[in-house]
């Protein structure tokens, strides 16, 4: 798979998802307000994947300003961890990963002694950032791996799947995590056939998730979303796969729009339900659904297609970028730390709580 980001010490080169599957083109972020543009217009996507972008744009802070104090230094850095964290407010990845390393950040400039910052103290706090920077996002390539794992035991030979946006390794800096249990079970040899729904309006499923597909060789169809109810009732589904951008401490769990439908139809079809996230994607302290921010986007991404207006000059749209799916609809969720199930609040503790 293309690189989804390339880290160079001092800036950041982002794959311009917008552009694929026609180009592959690379953003160069220097500073955190220039990483922070990419996550909010969507060049760079995946809940799990912009928590490692925002990690690298928090450590360019330090590299674009050079502050002379440990005041400045607490200033800059805050400034660019609400940046960072504003840029999309649904993904808990993003504000996990950023609120760990400002954690980080701060507690070494406070054991400094004296107002001054000296340049080789300024050098190894960039340096102790950088590292976390890159722990986390080889971690993601772990967890992505393990829960791959785990989700493809839950597959039979002869699998027919069905997911929704792209939740592949675009979206994350591994495998992936709805995809990725989809392509781990494709080495296994259980995978007959994926639906991946076109998932308008930015169409991830058509551009993205059938990209990935198609490069590892597994046998896949699109479908416009209308399209879920007719196939679930004249097709076998074995199972719907689908990602998380925040999940509540009850199982309520935030994804692209339409999620919510697709696991109301699974259930009347009597398909299995899944969900695929990480474990920093799970916000114990969300008591439910009810309390995850909802995005919503500008219209134009509703009116406009690949730059061409297809709606009416003047008609208004909506444009949520997320749902939220009662915990009651979902089967599992599937983490690296093992398969939560039934989903309720004991059994999320008890997963989250779990040594890797």
């Amino acid at each position: 798979m293309i690189e989804r980001l390339r880290w160079k010490t001092d800036s950041l080169d982002i794959l311009d998802q917008r552009l694929l599957p026609q180009k592959i083109y690379y953003l160069n972020a220097k500073n955190p307000a220039q990483t922070a543009k990419a996550i909010k217009d969507m060049a760079t996507r995946g809940a799990p994947l912009i928590g490692c972008v925002a990690a690298y744009g928090y450590a360019l802070a330090l590299k674009a300003s050079r502050p002379k104090t440990a005041e400045q230094a607490k200033q800059i850095l805050s400034s660019a961890a609400k940046t960072l964290k504003d840029s999309r407010p649904t993904a808990v990845a993003l504000a996990y990963a950023v609120d760990r390393l400002h954690a980080l950040a701060l507690g070494f400039l406070s054991t400094q002694k004296g107002p001054a910052l000296k340049p080789e103290t300024l050098d190894a706090l960039s340096r102790l950032i950088d590292a976390e920077a890159g722990k986390i996002h080889d971690e993601d390539v772990d967890a992505n791996e393990r829960l791959s794992e785990y989700g493809s035991r839950l597959l039979k030979r002869g699998a027919t799947v069905m997911t929704i946006c792209n939740a592949g390794a675009l979206a994350t800096a591994g495998r992936g995590t709805a995809v990725g249990v989809i392509s781990r079970a494709h080495e296994k040899g259980l995978i007959r056939q994926v639906y991946s729904l076109e998932t308008r309006p930015y169409l991830q499923g058509a551009r993205l998730t059938m990209f990935e597909l198609l490069r590892g060789k597994i046998p896949s169809t699109l479908l416009t979303d209308n399209m879920a109810a007719h196939i679930m009732k004249t097709c076998k589904i074995d199972a719907v796969i689908a990602g998380a951008d925040r999940i509540a401490s009850n199982g309520d769990t935030a994804n692209k729009i339409g999620t919510y439908m697709l696991a109301v139809l699974a259930r009347y079809h009597k398909v299995p339900f899944y969900i695929a996230a990480p474990i920093p994607t799970i916000d114990m302290k969300l008591p439910d659904g009810g309390g995850i921010p909802i995005e919503e986007r500008g219209q134009d991404e509703v009116c406009v297609l690949a730059g061409r207006r297809i709606a009416p000059c003047g008609a208004r749209a909506r444009h949520p970028a997320f749902d939220v799916t009662p915990a009651g609809l979902i089967t599992a969720i599937i983490t690296e730390n093992g398969v939560i199930k039934p989903v309720n609040r004991r059994n999320v503790r008890r997963v989250v709580e779990k040594e890797a």
